[in-house]
This record gives structure tokens, C-alpha cells and sequence, in this order.
């Protein structure tokens, strides 16, 4: 494999930023019963890949686990590649939980709906992030002929799950997080929708509108369509679907949720439509489960995979990585100790990884490429679809050397003779965290900003940060840092700075100066070559109207995305970043203007 080592890093010990080791003392190091630290950044990473290196012993020797322990501790200690934050606070522990991401089944009993509450709690203690659909629920004021009461309806319940999460903290580490999903259908869609413009309304919880092709067509023609009793399946009355998609859009705008579920999307692309129809995700929507369901996810850091000279993408490498990660993945499932055996069942039984990447944009800025522009969506392309090809081939490998996984009968690839080990092994997730941890920036996002707050990443201490790649370059270009750097602690952006070469605004744009609708068309590059789905954040500017997110909206579905989320800068007062290193947040020109010659924007 050719390692990071190669490339001029040493692998021997984690190289970490002082804001990588504050997050990681807080959330992740091993504390004794007196909160005392008990183990280093080395020391974690040991403990991580000994624990999955262990899975070897039920298919080969113990040479086999030495050497793959080997293996995984290169490919942590590099900061090549990183697990998902309960893999790395949980492996090697007594508590064991791997998985961050659940999506648990609700029916319409009492029963049910607190047996699941019973559920997500133990899911949320041990670091887990859950998913649900209310769409089952009963609508409000409808008949409960056991009491011959009134139902109260499916956004009453989410409220009794969203308190149950504040007062659940996430692995005694993590905030909780939760999605509710309700189908288009549901008569109280329209309740659904609106939850969240109360203020301090369903906190923690993200909240997406599952939406059918039908429906979105009918918004096309202006026509209506039935609401459905969701039991009965009955029409209980008939709507304008324009009417019901523009109050998703004002309350999004407003407020930042709902996004959209495109599940006739989502579910053209379930591998196993023999055990039903996907009807929820993850918290952040990029992993479509079915019920039961849970997924490990890990992310291959971007930025780590060029050549020296930072012009081209090392293949090879990113390939030998990919290779390590996912039977790393494939590991984890093996050796994970499940909340409820009904989670093991159905996750052994699909064996479902999420490989995805972080540093996206930082490697675009090290070749150069403004991510507003036709390459930056050229190369999102090249990259996954080498990740998803050779995602795919290691799999074809683990299945001839373990078997394929148990519900693969039935299945697509039974279908199509392809013996595999997981039935999905690939999506883009936010990464955090562990980018904060590998020094990179998040999952496919582009920078949000050059200097920044970060609020909630630890309890009661914000993060101040300023780019610190964006130093180097600026000396390049020749521009006075030190002066540069008090602006851009007040603006957090290039684009009101006088003076400022256009090529240094174009390599080091961010979030709030790329149009919308590069934004979609790089979450499409992504998706193209995505078992499962993209996180990604459609960035407007405050200032924009309902309109431009509408739009926006529509054209996710056109692009054939499986889920879209847009933010309207301002829209949450208490928003996780903020522009700027002071305490308030700055309005600034989002348009770049330039010399055509330098400018590709």
C-alpha cells in the first residue's frame, strides 16, 4: 500500500492541531470514574485498530489479525482515513456500540411508538444517531377505538421523542439527533411541515418531507392530489400539491427545515427490495435505511490523496486506501455490540458500510480549482467513482473470502449474479468531527468561511478558527497577512477585501459566494457513484427569497438526487458557525468579481 508515509507524513504517531486535541480530550480519550484522561490520541487510535483487527481471527490466523492491525493503525495514525465518531470512542471498550447511524420502525400502537422511544434511548446513550417514520401515525383527531378518544397525531409523538433526546446525551459525549420523515400523503402534513416554526420547536431533530415523483410532477402542473389515511389508505381529502410545496419552502426558508426525501429515488436504488420499502435516513440523510437498520460509516481524508506537488490525484493511493477501509468497515460489523437484537439481525443481515470522504474542498484549493467551477464538479466525478469502484471490487473480494452477506437472496445483486459482502458500501457523510480531528474540512462542503466560530463542537466552549492553509497561499500571492487577517476576523470572507488577487478570492471561495446551483451539481457528481446518499448543505445567502429555494428544490429532484437540504444563512439564531471571530456575524458581498483572464467563476 502506498501510505502517507510515502508522501512525506509521518504515520508513526498522530499529527494533531490544538483544536484536534481539545475535541478529542472532551469526546473521545478514555476517561477513569474521576474524569481523569487515561490514554493518548496514539494510544486511542492502538486501541481502535487492535478491536477491529480482531475480526480477522473468525476468518484467518492470528498472523492475519497482527498484520491487519498493521494495516488499520498506518491508516488512522496518517489520518488517511477515519471511522465514525463511536467507532473511535467505543472500540476496545466494554460498551462496544460501533454504529452511528439507526433508522427504527414505527407502527401505529402505544406500544410500538414507546417501545421505540425505550429503543432510541438506548441507540442515543451509546453515541448513535436515530431515524424515523411517522407516516404510520395516525392522523390528528382521528378515532382510537380502543378508548374511543382522539389520535393527537403524529407531531405530538416527535415532541415526546425530541424531550426524551435532551435529556439522552449521546454516549454521555455527543448531542443528541434525530430525523422525523412524514410521507407527503400524511393528512397532517401540513402540521409536519410547519413544527418547527414555533421557535425552540423539535430541536433535535432535522425534519424531511418524503416526496414522490408524483407529487412533484403534480407541482409542475398545478394540479391536486388525495391525502391518504395512513392506515386505511383511504383519501381523507384532496390538496393542491403547489400549496403544500410552497409552505415546505417558506418554512425552510424560514427556518432551515424540512428538507425532501425523493423516495422513489431512493428506493429505485434499495438492494434489497425483497425486505420492503426504505422509508427513512440518518440524522444528516445520508443513509437510507430500512427499518432496524444501522450503518457504520468512515471517511477517506481528500486531501492526504495527491502527489507532492499537490497537481494530481495519486489513484493508486486512494485506491490502496479505499481497499483498507472498507474491509476495515466490514470489521466493524463483525465485532460491534448491538443496542437490540433485532438492530443486529437486520444489520448483519444487509451488512451495509458508508465509505465516503472528507477534504474535499481543502484538495480542490491544493490543485487550485475554484469550487465553483466546471472541474471542481469534473473531478467530484473522477473521485467517487474511483472510491465506488473500488468499493465494490473489495466487497466482490470479501464475499469470496467470508460469503456474501444473509439477505442477499432475493436481493439486486442476486438478481444480477453478483456475490457480494455488503449491500451497500458507499455515501458522503458531514464528518465533523473527525475532519476537525484529521485537520481537513467537512465531507464534500465547501469552506463556510476563512475565519469562523464553531459553536457546540464542545459543551460550553466555542472554537475560534482561521484557515490556516489560507496563510501559506496568501504569502504566495504576496498579500499582507497580518492586516488581512484582522479583516477577516470581522468578515470571515475575501470577497469585501480591497486588494485581494481575483485567483486567491476564486481558490479560496466559500460556502455563501457559490451559486446554488454549482452546489447541486457537485452533490450530483457525488451522487452519481453513491450506494446510499449525500449529506450536503445547499448554502443561500440571507438576503435570497423563497423563491430561489424553490427552485432549488426542484431542481434536486430533476438532477435525480435521493435527498436535498438548503440553508438559508440566518434563517437559526443559534446557528452551529458563524462568520467571523468576533461575537457577531457579518453580511458581505457573496458575488465575486474579477478579470475574466484570472477569474473561472
Amino acid at each position: 500500500m502506498k501510505s502517507s508515509l510515502q508522501n512525506g507524513r509521518d504515520t508513526q504517531t498522530p499529527k494533531l492541531t490544538d483544536n484536534a486535541l481539545r475535541v478529542m480530550r472532551s469526546r473521545y480519550l478514555r476517561q477513569d470514574r474521576n474524569r481523569n484522561i487515561r490514554e493518548t490520541p496514539a494510544q486511542l487510535f492502538q486501541r481502535v485498530a487492535k478491536a477491529v483487527a480482531q475480526a480477522e481471527l473468525l476468518f484467518g490466523q492470528a498472523s492475519d489479525a497482527d498484520r491487519r492491525e498493521e494495516e488499520f493503525l498506518l491508516l488512522l495514525n496518517s489520518l488517511d482515513f477515519l471511522p465514525n465518531s463511536p467507532t473511535l470512542m467505543n472500540a476496545g471498550t466494554p460498551l462496544g456500540q460501533l454504529s452511528a447511524c439507526f433508522v427504527l420502525p414505527i407502527s401505529d400502537t402505544m406500544e410500538s411508538i414507546f417501545e421505540t422511544l425505550k429503543t432510541m434511548a438506548l441507540v442515543q446513550r451509546t453515541g448513535g444517531g436515530t431515524g424515523f417514520s411517522f407516516s404510520a401515525l395516525r392522523p390528528q383527531g382521528d378515532l382510537v377505538a380502543s378508548t374511543s378518544g382522539s389520535a393527537s397525531g403524529p407531531v405530538s409523538f416527535m415532541k415526546i421523542f425530541d424531550g426524551a433526546t435532551y435529556h439522552i446525551k449521546q454516549g454521555g459525549k455527543r448531542r443528541g439527533a434525530n430525523m422525523g420523515v412524514l410521507r407527503v400523503d400524511h393528512p397532517d402534513i401540513m402540521d409536519f411541515i410547519r413544527a418547527k416554526t414555533d421557535e425552540g420547536a423539535l430541536q433535535n431533530f432535522n425534519l424531511s418531507v418524503s416526496v414522490t415523483d408524483a407529487f412533484m410532477q403534480a407541482v409542475q402542473r398545478d394540479e391536486s392530489y388525495d391525502l391518504l389515511h395512513p392506515r386505511e389508505r383511504y383519501p381523507t381529502g384532496s390538496v393542491r400539491a403547489k400549496e403544500v410545496f410552497d409552505a415546505i419552502v417558506q418554512a425552510a426558508w424560514e427556518t432551515g427545515d424540512p428538507g425532501l426525501i425523493f423516495q422513489d429515488a431512493v428506493n429505485r436504488a434499495n438492494p434489497t427490495p425483497q425486505l420492503g420499502p426504505i422509508t427513512a435516513t440518518n440524522p444528516c440523510g445520508e443513509i437510507p435505511l430500512l427499518g432496524f437498520e444501522s450503518c457504520t460509516l468512515g471517511s477517506v481524508n481528500l486531501a492526504h490523496m495527491l502527489d507532492r506537488q499537490d497537481r494530481d490525484i495519486e489513484e493508486e493511493q486512494l485506491r490502496q486506501t479505499v481497499q483498507s477501509a472498507i474491509r476495515f468497515l466490514d470489521n466493524v460489523i463483525e465485532i460491534n455490540r448491538y443496542p437490540v437484537d433485532a438492530i443486529e439481525q437486520m444489520t448483519r443481515g444487509t451488512r451495509k458500510t458508508g465509505l465516503g470522504v472528507m477534504g474535499f474542498s481543502e484538495m480542490l484549493i491544493r490543485l487550485g480549482i475554484s469550487y465553483d467551477s466546471d472541474e471542481a464538479v469534473s473531478i467530484a466525478d473522477r473521485i467517487m467513482k474511483c472510491i465506488q469502484d473500488e468499493a465494490f471490487k473489495t466487497s466482490v473480494e470479501l464475499a469470496r473470502e467470508r460469503g456474501v452477506y444473509p439477505f442477499w437472496r432475493g436481493s439486486i445483486h442476486e438478481q444480477k449474479g453478483i456475490n457480494i459482502r455488503n449491500a451497500a458500501r458507499t455515501a458522503i457523510a458531514p464528518t465533523g468531527t473527525i475532519g476537525i480531528i484529521a485537520d481537513t474540512t467537512p465531507g464534500i462542503e465547501p469552506l463556510f468561511a476563512l475565519a469562523y466560530r464553531r459553536a457546540h463542537v464542545l459543551d460550553g466552549e466555542t472554537l475560534y478558527e482561521i484557515n490556516p492553509l489560507f496563510r501559506s497561499y496568501a504569502a504566495k500571492y504576496g498579500v499582507d497577512t497580518e492586516d488581512l487577517m484582522a479583516q477577516l476576523g470581522q468578515r470571515g470572507t475575501l470577497s469585501a477585501v480591497e486588494g485581494i488577487p481575483a485567483a486567491l478570492k476564486n481558490r479560496f471561495i466559500t460556502a455563501l459566494e457559490i451559486r446554488p446551483h454549482r452546489h447541486l451539481q457537485v452533490q450530483a457528481a457525488f451522487q452519481r457513484h453513491v450506494d446510499s446518499s449525500v449529506s450536503k448543505t445547499i448554502n443561500m445567502a440571507e438576503e435570497k427569497g423563497p423563491q430561489e429555494m424553490s427552485e432549488i428544490y426542484m431542481q434536486a429532484w430533476k438532477l435525480g438526487l435521493k435527498g436535498i437540504t438548503v440553508y438559508r444563512h440566518g434563517s437559526k439564531p443559534d446557528q452551529v458557525i458563524q462568520l467571523g471571530t468576533d461575537e457577531q456575524p457579518h453580511q458581505y458581498d457573496h458575488h465575486v468579481k474579477c478579470d475574466p483572464e484570472e477569474c473561472t467563476v
